[in-house]
């Protein structure tokens, strides 16, 4: 890590929480314009990362001469968080004398997010000069994930018996009374397997249980993480169990056994990402009458001329993340507990656009749609949600028989008060488990939302009125009141942080590949 960039990360905040995992990237440009009639420009990248409004310098690339369109050897580096807007700006300046970027002249630049470089793996645009293209010139940023500490791994180990069976070893639970005993297979993070490094040394170590927990030592073996992965592609990896004191002792020994590894599989969330998975982001607002009058300027919805209101600020400081990895960025955006013309009746779910449409051009979109609708929407009641889980959980059930990982689906659901169809919303979530979908719900307003907890699965398991449990957590719960005084960015980052492994989750226990992962692998050789 260069001097510059732990100067930039600590100004930046970026060692206070752990980061995802760490992107590489590659840049090259296209049509630089030359700086007179008989040499061409020696280019150089500056990388900027913006933290409260102001940008700092992460690193910059080497300098190349005479290039109007160079490819950069330098690789920047960049801890990823999935929850956070991560603002970039690259620079490109052509370095004419030895004073650096003091003298440089400046040839243009680009803005982007990280989330945008990822979800699309190679960014290209225009360099932009003093707000207007700076000639033909272009800038392509491709990105690619940097094996790290936080991927996970499936690993199915077989113990080879007599008669050529094959038998799975972890060391987990204990089978009892018998010669071909088969364990389930584990998922660990690489973190807590090998620490990351690839090449330490690993152990396996087989016991015969007893009762007085004198275990009988059957045999061990050494491998690393990088031989185990020799199996990512069915590809059966085997290792001989060995007693070394039956080696020592027995003139013919071999082993003990033979231990296989059947299968390795390592998949991140930014494989699927990068693989071509869209994040679906809905959004539904709550219109009941304990929001108060909005004409008055005590209700949750008044809508006031210079400040939003909390229902905006919790709406694009989550979807302002999520729209980054929507190619479309087309956003259903719903309501529910108000009463809808033209017959006004009690709706618990309606399209803020019109009937027939309720989809949003972005977030600016919903943000739209939300206001120009609030006069003409009675706020009533009750406050249920069911119905938008629903909803929801259609659509992610189509996806889930296309058996790919294509759409991922994020409910954002702002609302005032405790809901009053638990048991209906217990249901859906129950169900809405097993699917490719997570439930985010941010509480606005000071009413009491301590029922709201139970469905978030952080301290219990949630079940259905039939006592069936969600297959995985699938909801995050917060009260805005908890980030009042702090940024958006922080409400942002505490309801989003457990997508990511939400999201492998769910396509692990799946046993989904990445779409177009062996084009995204081939991807890895850079072209500008």
């Amino acid at each position: 890590m260069s001097n510059i960039y732990e100067s930039a990360a600590t100004t930046l905040d970026l060692f206070n929480t752990p980061c995802l995992t760490k992107v590489e990237l590659r840049v090259a440009c296209k049509g630089i314009s030359d700086r007179d009639a008989l040499s061409k420009p020696d280019p150089c990248v500056v990388l900027k990362m913006q933290s409260h409004g102001q940008w700092f310098e992460v690193d910059r690339s080497e300098v190349i001469r005479s290039s109007s369109s160079p490819i950069f050897s330098k690789v920047f580096t960049i801890d990823f968080y999935f929850e956070e807007v991560q603002r970039l700006r690259f620079e490109l300046h052509d370095i004419s004398s030895h004073n650096g970027l003091k003298d440089a002249d400046f040839l243009g630049a680009m803005e982007c997010t990280l989330g945008q470089i990822v979800s699309q793996r190679k960014l290209s645009k225009a360099l932009l000069k003093q707000g207007n293209t700076a000639g033909k010139s272009s800038i392509t940023v491709t990105a690619e994930e940097l094996s790290g500490n936080n991927d996970y791994v499936e690993l199915p180990l077989y113990v080879v018996n007599d008669d050529g069976t094959g038998s799975l070893v972890h060391r987990t639970e204990t089978i009892m009374n018998n010669l071909s005993p088969v364990w389930k297979s584990f998922k660990v993070s690489l973190n807590t397997l090998c620490s990351g490094d690839h090449q330490r040394e690993l152990k396996c170590t087989v016991y015969d249980w007893d009762s007085n927990g004198k275990h009988d030592f059957i045999g061990e073996f050494q491998t690393t993480f990088r031989e185990m992965k020799g199996g990512m592609e069915g590809k059966q990896i085997q290792w001989d169990c060995i007693n070394p004191k039956y080696q020592v002792k027995k003139k013919n020994y071999r082993n003990s056994g033979v231990v296989t590894l059947y299968q390795c599989k390592m998949h991140s969330f930014l494989d699927y990402i990068m693989g071509g998975c869209q994040i679906q982001f809905t959004v539904a607002i709550d219109f009941t009458a304990s929001n108060g009058d909005p004409r008055n300027s005590c209700s949750l919805h008044y809508i006031h001329p210079y400040q939003p209101n909390e229902y905006l600020k919790a709406l694009v400081a989550v979807g302002e993340i999520c729209q980054d990895y929507d190619s479309d960025k087309m956003f259903p955006a719903f309501g529910f507990g108000g009463q809808i013309p033209p017959d006004f009746k009690v709706s618990n779910r309606f399209a803020l656009v019109c009937v027939c449409v309720y989809v949003c051009a972005g977030i600016q979109g919903v943000v739209e749609a939300y206001q120009n609708c609030l006069p003409k929407i009675q706020l009533y009641g009750p406050t249920n949600i069911a119905p938008i889980i629903q909803k929801v959980a259609s659509a992610a059930s189509e996806e889930m028989h296309t058996k790919e990982a294509m759409e991922y689906f994020i409910l954002l659901i702002l609302t005032d008060g405790v809901i009053t169809d638990m048991a209906d919303t217990r249901e859906a979530i129950v169900h809405a488990s097993h699917l490719p979908m997570s439930v985010i719900i941010v509480g606005i307003g000071n009413a009491d939302f301590s029922d709201m907890q139970m469905l978030d699965g952080d301290d219990g398991i949630l079940r259905s009125p039939k006592g069936e449990p969600v297959l995985r957590d699938i909801v995050q719960f917060v009260p805005f009141r908890s980030f009042k005084h702090a940024s958006p960015a922080a409400l942002a980052k505490s309801v989003l942080a457990e997508v990511p492994n939400q999201v492998v989750d769910y396509y692990n226990n799946k046993g989904i590949k990445p779409k177009n992962l062996s084009d995204y692998e081939s991807s890895r050789a850079f072209s500008p």
